[in-house]
Parts: structure tokens; sequence; C-alpha cells
């Protein structure tokens, strides 16, 4: 019987004979020798072939087995992009003709694309200036929301304000927003058909906005903004992208009302997004 090497000419001469590419095998001429760097021929994972005569795969001034520690003011590395379609399938769509801010929260007004319209008081489209460069994007409303009409206005929006004023950002500066506009039953999670029929008006004050750094507090903005079922725990200390725009995830502040040890992560992940903003 021929061995593997004959057979694998035979097969490839067959190949040539109907008409396939050409494939050139590198083989060493003995043992310890280095492979070809023939066209066709393949380097073996980790090799150094290809290295300048001298040169090393570590980084300059590195040494087998040491890492270089990362730069004191790095920045986490970067995460997921998500880049969801800049415009609707359809032109007639009113989300799409809204020209700012404020026709949105009007359509968000009157909205009746979900049950959740159903047992509001207020929809609660969001606040904050047109040229904000930090957008926070939380759940949904809670309670005080639904019956002022503004987000973050309860205890969590309290703790939310004073967060922002440690980072040198107050509230006024900043666009505050959620997921859903209109508040979930007993502030359960929204659920899969309410968030698709309400984040369009999401994507489009982001859109209108264009802010240069968007906050996503809690599970939910995070995995509605990156499109990912990933925890949030998996997507903190990086540097998401959601349309080109920078996103930190960190934990809601109803969650650090729950869990105060939260807190420390959470000034970490804002502090990291106030040195992204210009």
């Amino acid at each position: 019987m021929s061995d593997g090497r004959t057979l694998a000419r035979e097969f490839l001469e067959q190949q040539r004979l109907l008409g396939g590419n050409t494939v050139i095998l590198s083989v060493g001429s003995a043992a310890g020798s280095t492979p070809s760097s023939r066209p066709g021929s393949v380097t073996p994972p980790g090799s150094s072939a290809g290295l300048t005569p001298g040169a090393s795969p570590l980084t300059p001034g590195s040494s087998p087995g040491r890492t270089r520690a990362p730069a004191a003011n790095a920045l986490p590395p970067a995460g997921l992009s998500y880049d969801p379609p800049s415009g609707d399938l359809f032109s007639t769509d009113p989300i799409a003709q809204a020209v700012s801010l404020a026709a949105i929260a009007q359509l968000v007004a009157t909205c009746t694309k979900c049950r959740l319209c159903e047992g509001r008081r207020h929809a609660v489209p969001g606040e904050g200036p047109a040229d904000a460069r930090l957008v926070v994007v939380g759940e949904g409303p809670g309670r005080v929301e639904d019956e002022t009409g503004r987000p973050f206005v309860g205890p969590a929006g309290e703790l939310l304000t004073k967060i922002l004023a440690a980072i040198d950002l107050p509230r006024e500066r900043v666009f505050i927003c959620n997921v859903v506009k209109c508040r979930p039953p007993e502030n359960r999670l929204p659920q899969f058909d309410e968030v698709a029929a309400c984040v369009p008006y999401l994507f489009h004050q982001i859109e209108l906005l264009k802010p240069q750094v968007i906050l996503a507090m809690g599970g939910t903005a995070a995995q509605t903004l990156l499109n990912t079922k990933q925890s949030l725990g998996a997507l903190r200390n990086q540097v998401h992208r959601f349309r080109g725009i920078p996103v930190i995830v960190t934990y809601h502040p109803a969650a650090l009302l729950r869990n105060p040890n939260w807190k420390k992560p959470t000034w970490d992940d804002v502090r990291i997004a106030r040195r992204l903003i210009a």
C-alpha cells in the first residue's frame, strides 16, 4: 500500500487534471529543517517564520515569561459593536420623520404600539439638552416617573443625580431616558415585544443627539443597545460601540440601592465614561 504522501500526490494530480486550483505542499528537506516560504505553504501557529532575523515576537523591551503592565490611565479593551439600521424600512414611518426630540416626545405621548400604554398615567420620553454629550439609558419608568412623566426622579434618580455631579456633569447637561417609555406593571422587566415596539424611539433620539458617550445602566439597557444576551457583569470593563458611539455598561441606580457593594464598580464605570467626553 502506498504511503500517505504518495496518496496525497495522486489526489492533487487528479485535481489538477480536472481543472482544480494548484496546491503547493512545502515539506522540510530533513528533520528540524525550516519549512519553505514558497507560495501556498503554511507557517505553523506560534512559529517565528516571517520575522526579521534577530526580531522577537515579544513587544520591544519585553522578555520571555514577563508581560508588560498596562498604562495607569489605559482605557478598557474594545467590546461589542452594534450597528442597527440607521434608517427605517418605511419612509412614511412618523418616527423616521421626526426631526427633533420634541417631535419624538409628542409621538411617545400618544403611542399605543404595545400593551404598556394601557396602564400608564404619563409616558416618559426622556429629558435633557439637544447638545448633550452624555446619554444615560435606563430600563423603564417607575412609579414616580409614571406619575410625573420625567425619567429617574424617584430614589434611584436622586442617586443618579449625585453620581453625575460627582463626575462634574450636572443632570441638566445630560440627556436621560429609558429603553421603554411607559411603566411596566409592578416594575417588571419589559418583555421582548414591548422593547421591540418602543426601541425605535430610543434609537432615533440617539441619532438626533449624536452624543460622545452612552452610559447603559442595567442589563436591559446594555443588552438592548448592544443586541446581546451577555450578562451585565460580562459587558462591564469594556468600551462597546453603538453606531460608532462609545457605550459604557454599568449597574442601574436602583440596583445600587439594593446592593451598596456595587457602588464602587459603578463609580469606576462612570469615571471611564467621563474620560471619553471631550
